[in-house]
């Protein structure tokens, strides 16, 4: 599948705004020329442009942009170009104050920032839809662009009169009759109870903010909303050319939407990276940011693009700091080794003013190419085009798959159990993924309701399954009864999808599959520790110990400590013909590195490269080449299985090969 199938080519440049330069026209000229010689083949233009696109109401203003776009064209340099929903024009929020959003404090937002439109204002929609029609009737059928870039990076929600009254309905249509909302959210605690939907209003801080169940459903809609503005806005352009695809950027693991409901709306997924390299362990770092791109990839089971990264250093962080020599051809063939098919940058050239005006780009303030910044992203650009035969070559399929639940991760933060809003999903997430990640081995991603077959999987992982939806159950109790090779972790199977505790031993309809069931929860503080026994090695634990009882299961390794030393910590159970393990507690890398590969041995499922692998290295497959990283700040020596052949420098490599510090190579089989 090819994300931009007008211009099937891996695609290398970034967010370009000429909008900011139109009194600079020499800038402009010589912007195409850096553009050539950076090897840049394709830029976003017009996001956030909407004040020059629109500068009165329905006065609209294209001469530039037609300028833009045909230079860039005559350069040989595509367009994907955006709509500007992403910040509306002051005029507009001065006419039509109702177009801003209102805070979880219930006062309305003024005039400024971005992101921060109410998603149900009529007017608004209204105007978006015009201007969205506008655009695409001048140039959908322009051959520079090549995709529908919808707004930015979409966040936030509105609790606005209008909001308000969609969020009611939205309940309305998943509960039908006010008695079963007051039954899922369990009203009857602190005498919350509803007598009209009238009553009842968004979650917040000066209102009903303590209800778990109605906070998750509050994300759900959130949601929706947000799906049905994109949506809206996709509909608009494609009515004037079905043709040409649209795709919006999404954010690492957000917070605010369900990204497996979002991407329905959407033909092709693109996210925004920003890892944070050289502040800690780079390796980690590139781990959890390497799940991100096979959760991108998994969200349409399709190649995805990297629409934002910086080629040098952000100005938002806490500590903004440049890329050392190496990282930046590292860290973009990190996303190409999960199955992307761009490199983009925000931005092209540094900003006079503005918020982000120190924020890295291609092109710094200097305006010249005899940069170190200039010379790195050149490279990348040479790199992409070695790599052209890689471009329509998908990852071999996955044999492990991951279950990563928005849903489920709302319920966990509302709980108010263990380590209150603490959890941490999401590291727990990425620490199983990272061990099977150094491992070499491909992973999808899949939520609850999307693993409507797993029969082609191995091994499922299902990490504090807390919440159980669309039929997650049945679905994992097929998957061992006919083979397959279950691992769980603590807090599985413990509330419904309607918000309620499920009744009954927990794991919920699971005890049998994984022989278990669990009792007691106990969560530590940072300084707390507990340990896991297995055989001749002991792990640290840290954070969460769950107290099980084994029924059916195997014990293979016991806590160490407390007044629970000795009792099942980690479990397998024959079920069908299949197996299901079962971790109970938070346990180091080191220890899921260990059994994650006595797991993989057994099952025979393939690596990218069969050899063990110095720390900080890791290596992935796509298209049968090995994209071997060293996320080392020294040099790496790696044994290689024979002769191959790295496709950056065209040389090869015969027993063994040396990675510099922060070096990467794509290593394909030697004749």
């Amino acid at each position: 599948m090819n994300c931009t199938p007008r211009f099937p080519a891996f695609l290398h440049g970034g967010d370009y705004n000429p909008d900011q330069w139109l009194e600079y026209p020499e800038v402009l000229e010589e912007d195409i020329r850096l553009m050539q010689k950076a090897k840049v083949n394709a830029v976003s233009v017009g996001i956030f442009s909407w004040a020059k696109l629109e500068p009165e109401e329905g006065k609209y203003d294209f001469a530039w942009l037609d300028a833009v776009i045909d230079r860039l064209w005559a350069g040989g340099i595509h367009v994907v170009l955006a709509t500007p929903s992403g910040a509306r024009p002051a005029w507009m929020a001065q006419k039509y104050p109702e177009v801003l959003r209102v805070g979880e404090d219930f006062r309305q937002a003024h005039f400024g920032n971005r992101h921060n439109h109410c998603p149900s204002s009529p007017v608004f929609r209204e105007k978006t839809r015009a201007i969205d029609r506008a655009l695409a009737e001048r140039y959908a059928g322009h051959p520079a662009v090549i995709l529908w870039h919808i707004s930015n990076e979409f966040s936030g929600d509105c609790r606005c009169p209008a909001c308000q009254e969609n969020f009611r309905r939205f309940l309305q249509k998943r509960y039908g009759l006010l008695e079963e909302l007051n039954r899922h959210w369990w009203t009857g605690f602190w005498s919350m109870t509803y007598t009209d939907w009238a009553q009842v209003e968004p979650p917040s801080s000066i209102g009903q903010g303590a209800n778990p169940a109605m906070w998750v459903d509050w994300r759900r809609f959130s949601t929706a909303q947000c799906k049905d503005f994109l949506a809206m806005e996709k509909e608009t352009v494609q009515a004037v050319d079905p043709s040409l695809p649209v795709t919006a950027n999404l954010m690492h693991l957000f917070w605010d939407y369900d990204y497996f409901d979002l991407a329905e709306a959407m033909d092709v997924v693109s996210w925004d990276a920003y890892p944070s390299w050289h502040i800690g362990d780079d390796y980690l770092e590139a781990s959890q940011f390497a799940m991100t791109h096979d959760l991108m990839r998994s969200l349409k089971d399709q190649p995805f693009l990297l629409m934002e990264s910086t080629p040098s250093l952000v100005n938002w962080q806490a500590v903004n700091r440049v890329k050392k020599p190496g990282m930046h051809l590292l860290s973009s063939m990190l996303p190409l080794a999960q199955g992307a098919q761009s490199v983009m940058y925000f931005q092209w050239r540094k900003g006079r003013g503005g918020a982000e005006m120190f924020h890295g780009a291609v092109v710094g303030h200097d305006g010249t190419a005899d940069t170190r910044t200039f010379r790195d992203v050149t490279r990348v650009g040479e790199a992409l085009e070695k790599l052209a035969p890689l471009y329509d070559s998908p990852k071999a399929p996955a044999k492990v798959c991951m279950l990563y639940d928005w849903q489920n991760k709302w319920a966990i933060h509302y709980a108010q159990m263990g380590r209150r809003e603490n959890m941490d999903y999401d590291g727990t997430v990425i620490s199983h993924y990272r061990a099977l990640w150094k491992l070499g081995v491909n992973i999808d991603f899949r939520d609850m309701r999307e693993c409507t077959d797993l029969s082609q999987y191995q091994l499922v992982i299902a990490p504090m399954l807390f919440m159980t939806r669309g039929g997650i159950e049945e679905k994992l109790r097929r998957f061992v009864e006919q083979g397959g090779t279950l691992v769980m972790t603590y807090l599985a199977g413990t509330m419904g999808e309607d918000g309620l505790a499920h009744l009954g031993r927990t794991p919920h309809s699971l005890t049998d599959v994984l022989g278990i069931h669990t009792e007691e929860l106990d969560t530590l503080t940072d300084a707390q520790h507990n340990s896991l026994r297995w055989g001749q090695r002991v792990s640290r634990i840290s954070q969460v110990c769950e107290l099980i009882r084994a029924d059916t299961a195997e014990v293979v390794g016991t806590y160490g400590e407390d007044f629970y030393a000795g009792t099942p910590c980690l479990t397998r159970n024959h079920f069908g013909a299949g197996e299901a393990w079962y971790l109970a507690a938070r346990t180091e890398d080191g220890m899921l590195a260990a059994w994650y590969g006595e797991l993989i041995r057994a099952l025979k499922i393939p690596r990218a490269l069969p050899t063990e692998l110095p720390d900080g290295v890791v290596a992935q497959e796509r298209g049968g080449a090995v994209f071997l990283q060293n996320y080392a700040p020294e040099r790496r020596i790696v044994a290689l299985p024979g002769r191959m052949r790295d496709l950056l420098t065209d040389t090869v490599a015969e027993k063994e090969i040396c990675l510099p510090a922060y070096g990467v190579c794509v290593l394909t089989a030697a004749e």
